[in-house]
């Protein structure tokens, strides 16, 4: 069985061909900019050269049309005809509380995804339109939802009310739905098993950390918390993204500043985060170096980001009563070592600490903490692609 696994973002779209006999990817690849001057496609096929292919992609049916090509094409292709594609699983960011699990894609699925476009306006939009598109290329082949909120769906309600009148949840949906969810799910289940233990018999904080971020407690294989909230701007700072930050901030700075709600709403989305307090960049490389070269602002960015992360993870450790473990994951949680240990500089008190020589490591399953430490740290390459494969594939077998 091969499954096509779909990651629509507002301007991109990530690929994968998963063989699910083996769970191999047989060819992967993105397409940047849609929509966008300057738009591009890099193949990844299995075995074979990169390949790399510049057009004018105006929407992503035309993304969608040239990965579906470059899947089939005679010299750099892996199969030989859309025939061979059994199933195609679509990523979808958040349908609110109507979902709990994967669903086969039908037309009342797919009206559920446009009424929750407005908590999810960059990418839900997006996510209906690969949908669409596959089923007119590709007729008759089963299509599967894999919500991003899905592994948060079995926090408890005290977890995800927010102590806001509660007519704004029964009316509207405000609530934590979080995010990263099939990430979180992947390497929670990655870790118990490099434990040599059952999910079931675990406590686990994984930290998903890139240019967006999140961190989950995991309780017996179930996520009882999260940081991001309703949308993803809530949490731990971000590459451009403020965190949690007091709510009176907004009206306050709209009135000093003469903002609009949509200027604000720029500010704190594409505006904060470390870019804002560095000054420098959104991207962590790019800040360390400033540091490293005296940049005050920019170390004082990574010693806040630090500080959010590791508030977070003794929040989080006193939520599941006690860790097994924390597992770095996603761009900077699995490459940055200065990063990992940063954030646990202070966790010796409750039984962990890195060890330097482990954690000289990017991108690959390993512990990093120092030898019979009571809390283990992890770094877990995550693999989101395979976790929608896996679901799709079960519910193309029901």
């Amino acid at each position: 069985m091969k499954i096509l696994v779909l990651n629509c973002g507002s301007s991109s779209l990530k690929y994968q061909l998963i063989n699910m006999a083996d769970e191999s990817a047989v060819a992967k690849g993105l397409v940047e900019r849609i929509g966008i001057e300057g738009s591009i496609l890099v193949h990844e096929p299995e075995g074979k050269d990169k390949v790399k292919q510049t057009a004018d992609i105006k929407n992503h049916s035309i993304a969608i049309k040239m990965v579906l090509d470059a899947l089939t094409d005679a010299n750099h292709g892996v199969i030989s005809s859309l025939k061979e594609i059994d199933a195609v699983g679509h990523r979808v960011v958040n349908c609110g509380e109507n979902f709990s699990g994967p669903t086969l894609i039908t037309p009342e699925v797919k009206k559920i995804i446009k009424d929750c476009f407005d908590l999810a306006p960059l990418h839900n939009p997006a996510n209906l339109i690969g949908i669409e598109a596959c089923e007119e290329l590709m007729p008759g082949v089963p299509q599967v939802m894999v919500l991003d909120t899905a592994f948060h769906q079995t926090m408890p309600k005290s977890s995800y009310i927010y102590p806001i009148p509660y007519e704004a949840y029964e009316k509207h949906g405000v609530r934590r739905y979080g995010f990263h969810g099939t990430s979180h799910r992947y390497v929670a289940e990655q870790t118990a098993m490099l434990m040599n233990k059952d999910p079931k018999d675990v406590n686990i904080i994984v930290c998903h950390l890139g240019n967006g971020g999140s961190l989950s407690a995991v309780k017996g294989g179930k996520c009882i918390d999260t940081t991001m909230g309703l949308t993803p701007l809530e949490g731990i700072a971000m590459g451009t993204r403020c965190g949690d930050i007091d709510s009176a901030i907004l009206p306050f700075l709209m009135e000093k500043e003469g903002m609009t709600i949509e200027q604000m709403m720029d500010y704190l989305n594409k505006k904060s985060g470390v870019l804002g307090v560095s000054g420098v960049s959104s991207d962590f490389r790019d800040i360390e170096e400033a540091a490293n070269s005296g940049n005050e602002r920019a170390a004082l960015a990574l010693d806040v980001f630090a500080h959010t992360v590791r508030k977070f993870i003794g929040a989080f450790a006193a939520v599941l009563g006690g860790v097994d473990a924390i597992a770095f994951t996603a761009g900077l949680g699995e490459n940055s070592i200065t990063m990992r240990a940063k954030i646990c500089e202070g966790l010796e008190f409750f039984g962990t600490a890195i060890d330097p020589e482990k954690n000289n490591v990017r991108g690959k399953n390993q512990e990093i903490s120092v030898d019979g430490a009571k809390v283990k740290v992890f770094v877990v390459p995550t693999n989101e692609e395979l976790i929608i494969a896996r679901d799709t594939k079960a519910v193309c077998s029901k």
